[in-house]
């Protein structure tokens, strides 16, 4: 199976990276590795959802991939989800796409305009480490949720469970190459006035590459 892993940055996925075997390429912006039977390239894209859907569309370009998966961490809206927890993003959305109209917001069908906002990942990839995964519904953002006003609006606009800052370009990228994808995210933080003591980065990391392990070692 040949295997496309994206990333916004590398110490995301250091720990993956470090059990695979690195082999030659002459790509420039793709890192190729095995994993068993297993082709997997590693495309590093960069913060933000422009990056990512521009670096993707061109790995995906390049070569056909058997599966495509986004590892990543999150912030989480839900409190059910502790910091360190590793969450399936079915559905995803570009929460800022649209306009204001005073303390309205209007999506792009409201507006009359063409374009697609919201994403779904209708048929995920068969794999028993996803499938035991709790499933969440996403948005991606430019700027991270950190003022109890824009929580509360976000939260009352659209009742997402987690937010990243690159996932639904992903998510769009590989459904116009009808690739079949998975976008899954460990949680570093509750969305909330922004307090990185009580973040567990390293935490959601370790989870993170323990499971895209398990992903790989049952794909």
């Amino acid at each position: 199976m040949r295997i496309l892993i994206v990333a916004a940055t590398r110490p995301e996925i250091g720990p993956l990276l470090a059990r695979m075997h690195p082999m030659h390429t002459d790509c420039t912006f793709v890192d190729s590795y095995t994993h068993g039977a297993h082709d997997v390239d590693v495309l590093i894209t960069g913060v933000g959802m422009v990056a990512t859907a521009a670096w993707c569309t061109r790995a995906l370009d390049r070569a056909p991939y058997d599966l495509a998966l986004n590892l990543g961490v999150c912030g989480s809206f839900d409190q059910f989800f502790d910091p360190g927890t590793v969450v399936h993003v079915l559905s995803d959305r570009l929460s800022e796409l649209g306009a204001e109209d005073g303390e309205r917001f209007l999506t792009l069908a409201e507006l009359e305009l063409p374009g697609e906002s919201a994403f779904v990942n209708a048929d995920p990839p068969s794999n028993p480490e996803i499938e035991q995964l709790p499933t969440v519904t996403g948005i991606t953002v430019n700027t991270v949720h950190g003022s109890n006003n824009s929580i509360a609006a976000i939260t009352e606009r659209f009742s997402p469970q987690v937010e990243s800052m690159e996932g639904a370009a992903f998510m769009t990228t590989c459904l116009m190459h009808h690739v079949p994808f998975a976008q899954i995210r460990a949680v570093s933080n509750l969305v909330e006035r922004r307090n990185r003591g009580a973040w567990k980065m390293a935490e959601a990391i370790v989870n993170l590459n323990a499971t895209a392990l398990r992903i790989l070692d049952h794909a």
